[in-house]
């Protein structure tokens, strides 16, 4: 044998040798030490044979995912104590063959409280390493009296605790393959994709490339829209329901649904829709398929945004077309319970008599900052080191999300854009709006996209992404608990990168992405 076929045959051996995860047995890794923090367990689980442990289902922003598919894989569980009052719950999972050498974090919803397996899994069966956390404590996301009295776990949900899982994840996986991630990833939505633009803008070593969707970002301005969606119903003393809301969205389809040059049940141009829910004013002696004034004001104060007592404008409000989702905001005796807590467990918690319906929101907005902006907000001008270290961030909205308005991260985006050289943004960012797509996933639109390999082939080419194919599921969900909806046509649409969008090339299968292109509207 030559030289040349010696060192092939050792490189082969080698590559080999690296490929399998025996150069640390899984239940050998209770005993690695880690800073701040113990494995608590590590144990092998067989394929499919997972069972979450959660006593809670997956939050908003949280897509649910089946085990059956999630192949063999060594779970290692870690408790992380940062601070004396840190108990930070996370997870690695750890494909025990064919890992891909990479790394994948994955976040949470609403104000966290328990890992998000159902991502995790996803990961796995796809021979990413994974890992994830509940932020330092546990709860249904619903509200934050854990963190009353404990500043510190308020900065583990904020930002810490997602960097340390993250370092002890990536320890953890070199200890368990014997070399560390060829690339490391973020994807997730809603809160996780918060704690995606805090970990480009907080820890910016921490991950080559970021997909965050739908981004709980900033949160004090999303916790104050939130009251304002919220009390609009109470403010003009009317109900905003199923029965309200579907009357309004189906008006805003009719006359905004062609803007796009298709007729397809999906408002492709929200920003050019201006529907006026005066135009479903009830007319003298009406009293059905109307709106009284009470909920044309209601309507018009969540379109036009959050305002002073004085009037003056403050924060931007829903788009319209978002009308179905909005019902988890507007439903209630008092706003949505995760802003509402934030409020009165945090920012107001030592001032008695507080009232919510009187409250002036230039006074929340303020006080909301004030309390916890510099935890839990990120700037668009706060990212520079991650992209001048090559840091690519993939943004993403669907524009029919009645939770987080789709546009806080339109204007997030156009923050971050002006921010950085041209160069960095060409080639670092991207952001795709989905028309007719809900918080995160569902809707009247094409929902589903592969995020992971979108920024996985961006990390790995250098190229950016030119268009993203969705995808509409046949079968909707019933949505907050409801019935299924009865099965509907698949569609297909390209995403495109702001500001284009899919236009319909005038021939072809509207339901098919190849019948479009991206480009600017004349």
């Amino acid at each position: 044998m030559n030289l040349k076929s010696v060192f092939a045959a050792t490189s082969s051996i080698a590559a080999l040798a690296m490929a399998t995860p025996a150069q640390a047995a899984c239940e050998d890794l209770t005993g690695f030490a880690l800073e701040d923090g113990t494995i608590t367990s590590a144990e092998v689980v067989a394929a499919g044979a997972f069972e979450a442990p959660s006593a809670f289902g997956p939050p908003p922003g949280v897509a649910a995912s089946p085990y059956a598919d999630v192949p063999a894989f060594c779970r290692v569980r870690m408790t992380l104590t940062p601070t004396n009052d840190s108990d930070i719950k996370s997870e690695v999972w750890l494909p025990l063959e064919g890992w891909n050498g990479k790394y994948v974090g994955i976040g949470n919803g609403i104000w966290a409280g328990s890992i998000s397996y159902n991502e995790m899994g996803s990961s796995l069966s796809r021979n990413y390493a994974t890992a994830a956390t509940d932020t330092g404590h546990v709860g249904n996301g619903m509200t934050a009296e854990w963190a009353i009295g404990h500043p510190e776990k308020l900065v583990d949900f904020g930002h810490r605790a997602v960097h340390v899982t993250t370092v002890a994840a990536k320890e953890i996986v070199e200890e368990f393959y014997g070399r560390a991630p060829d690339l490391s990833m973020w994807n997730s939505c809603s809160t996780g994709g918060r704690q995606g633009l805090m970990a480009a803008s907080r820890y910016p070593e921490d991950f080559d490339a970021i997909s965050a969707m739908a981004p709980a970002n900033p949160m004090t301005e999303l916790m104050t829209q939130s009251m304002w969606i919220g009390w609009q119903p109470q403010r003009f003393g009317v109900q905003l329901g199923p029965q309200q809301l579907g009357m309004v969205h189906a008006a805003v389809l009719e006359q905004c649904d062609a803007s796009d040059g298709v007729e397809d049940g999906v408002v492709g141009r929200p920003l050019q829709c201006s529907f006026d829910p005066a135009e479903l004013q009830c007319r003298p002696g009406q009293s059905e398929g109307c709106l009284s004034t009470g909920q044309v004001q209601a309507m018009s104060a969540i379109y036009d945004g959050v305002r002073a007592a004085d009037g003056s404008w403050l924060l931007q409000g829903w788009p319209r077309g978002s009308e179905m989702q909005m019902v988890a905001l507007t439903m209630g005796a008092e706003p949505f319970p995760v802003a509402m807590s934030y409020f009165r467990d945090l920012a107001y918690a030592d001032r008695d008599g507080w009232d919510w319906m009187s409250t002036d929101y230039a006074d929340y907005l303020a006080d909301a900052r004030g309390h916890s902006g510099h935890i839990v907000d990120i700037a668009p001008d706060d990212l520079d080191a991650f992209f001048a270290r090559g840091g690519k961030l993939l943004m993403s909205h669907g524009w029919t999300d009645g939770l987080i308005p789709a546009n806080n991260t339109l204007a997030f985006y156009h923050g971050l854009y002006n921010a950085l050289p041209a160069a960095q943004r060409d080639a670092q960012l991207r952001l795709f709006m989905a028309p007719g797509m809900d918080h995160c996933s569902g809707g009247d639109g094409p929902s589903q996209f592969d995020t992971l390999g979108t920024i996985d082939d961006w990390a790995t080419t250098g190229a950016p992404p030119q268009t993203i194919i969705a995808t509409r599921p046949t079968q909707a969900g019933g949505g907050f608990g409801g019935p299924p909806a009865p099965p509907r046509d698949p569609m297909e649409r390209p995403l495109c990168p702001w500001p284009t969008e899919a236009i319909y090339d005038g021939s072809g299968d509207t339901a098919l992405a190849s019948s479009f292109s991206c480009g600017l509207r004349q």
